[in-house]
């Protein structure tokens, strides 16, 4: 009967516990030489650690890889031991001459992060479930380590602030963070929400953004998983690991949107959302719509629209009204007084992020998208607290948040913070009956 790898796990391991423990080792390994954080111009090789071995962390590798001969995989950390294999067999594959990954640099486990910040590695790229992003971001800025990491930046509040607080020390530190919020690096939208800054289609009046997609991928429980092993197989479908639709797929809008406005914060935000169509236990304890209002102080709103039920019309869309035009991000073009087309080059964004990363510390200099990634997680939380609860919300609301569900320790035997009832289902938000703290 199948059961998933037990001895790479960790010890038993408190919450608190675990946050100590990442910030003593981070200072334990910044400690050593430069050399071993910060890439110095003219190395021959930069080293980088994958944390994160599913299809978005095999990609980031792969797109990092591809920016230059001299970027070479040496190090991979997961959860689970078989995720690191199977990635790395991929890699090999695709570029085998530099993946430099030995079987003393494959990590696996609740500290298999740590390990792989002390393994030697130059460059961190942070793409595990989102609850635990905080902390390795944290781990690596206080070693010394560049960084790339998957959007969110955490999956609430308190978390978040722990994230900001990295982002921070690393651009006194002149290390690189360069986020997942993926479409800021296409050549095509850069130049679509500079036309639209710089005033091709008037003054903004509203923004309409929509992220309408199917489930994300299920692994079938198995037999001897324990409900800590399951839940993180399946991380997308819980709110302490994943976040919900809002900070999983709708922050990629919200981020286009609160670029086009100039990276400030709204005033408000209320919304309505729910689990109506994937409502089976296999879908966790998600909502699978949600429909949200920002308001801002010169009166913009921005409608966001998500939603994951299968069979259904899809559609990913930024659509930003102008009192002069009227501009469709993702179609690149403007339409109104000024009419315009981006005819430009589209390479990879995903292989720009990496080009841009690498590029900057090869020249040593710093690239920090932390301002923007944070700002973005916390719209995508109050968008996801908004729905949840029924309740309109300030932006000083949000930001006193103390919500932050965790396991009181980090262990396979361990109790995830939302188990399921005797009939399987798992407790969900109510709107109206949840309360906001």
């Amino acid at each position: 009967m199948p059961v998933v790898e037990r001895s790479c796990a960790t010890g038993r391991v408190s919450r608190r516990e675990f946050l100590q423990h990442g910030a003593a080792a981070g200072a334990a390994v910044a400690s050593l030489s430069a050399a071993r954080g910060a890439h110095a111009a003219g190395q021959q090789r930069i080293r980088v650690g994958l944390i994160g071995c599913g299809g978005r962390g095999s990609g980031a590798a792969l797109n990092a890889i591809n920016a230059g001969p001299d970027v070479t995989l040496v190090g991979m950390a997961d959860l689970f031991a078989e995720r690191v294999q199977t990635s790395l067999k991929l890699l090999r594959k695709q570029k085998p001459e530099q993946i430099d990954v030995t079987d003393e640099r494959c990590f696996a486990g609740f500290d298999g992060y740590e390990k792989l910040i002390a393994s030697g590695v130059d460059v961190v790229l942070i793409a595990a479930a989102s609850h635990f992003h905080p902390q390795m971001l944290k781990a690596a800025v206080d070693a010394g380590k560049h960084v790339f990491i998957e959007k969110p930046a955490a999956v609430n509040v308190p978390d978040l602030k722990i994230a900001m607080q990295a982002c921070q020390a690393a651009a006194q530190k002149g290390l690189n963070i360069v986020a997942g919020l993926c479409w800021r690096y296409d050549y095509a939208v850069r130049e679509t929400i500079k036309r639209v800054i710089d005033g091709q289609i008037g003054q903004i009046v509203a923004i309409q953004e929509t992220y309408i997609t199917s489930p994300y991928v299920l692994r079938q429980r198995q037999p001897g998983w324990t409900e800590m092993q399951y839940q993180c197989q399946n991380w997308y479908h819980f709110n302490w690991l994943a976040g919900d639709q809002t900070l999983q797929q709708l922050i990629h809008s919200l981020d286009k949107a609160s670029w086009a406005l100039g990276d400030k914060p709204p005033e408000s935000c209320w919304g309505h959302g729910g689990r109506q169509v994937c409502t089976d236990p296999k879908y966790g304890d998600l909502f699978d719509h949600h429909a949200v209002v920002f308001q801002y102080a010169d009166g913009v709103r921005v409608y966001g629209f998500c939603r994951a039920q299968p069979g259904c019309y899809n559609e990913t869309s930024d659509v930003i009204f102008g009192t002069r035009g009227r501009c469709d991000v993702l179609r690149f073009r403007i339409d109104g007084e000024k009419p315009w087309r981006y005819e430009g080059q589209r390479p990879s964004m995903y292989d720009v992020e990496h080009q841009e990363l690498f590029a900057a510390i090869r020249a040593g200099k710093a690239i920090n998208d932390g301002h923007y990634l944070c700002l973005s997680t916390m719209l995508a939380l109050m968008a996801q607290a908004a729905c949840q609860t029924g309740q309109k919300l300030t932006w000083q609301q949000i930001n006193a948040s103390q919500y932050a569900p965790a396991p009181s320790r980090y262990d396979w035997d361990a109790d995830p913070p939302v188990m399921p009832d005797s009939n399987g289902q798992y407790p969900t938000a109510m709107p109206g009956i949840t309360k906001f703290f």
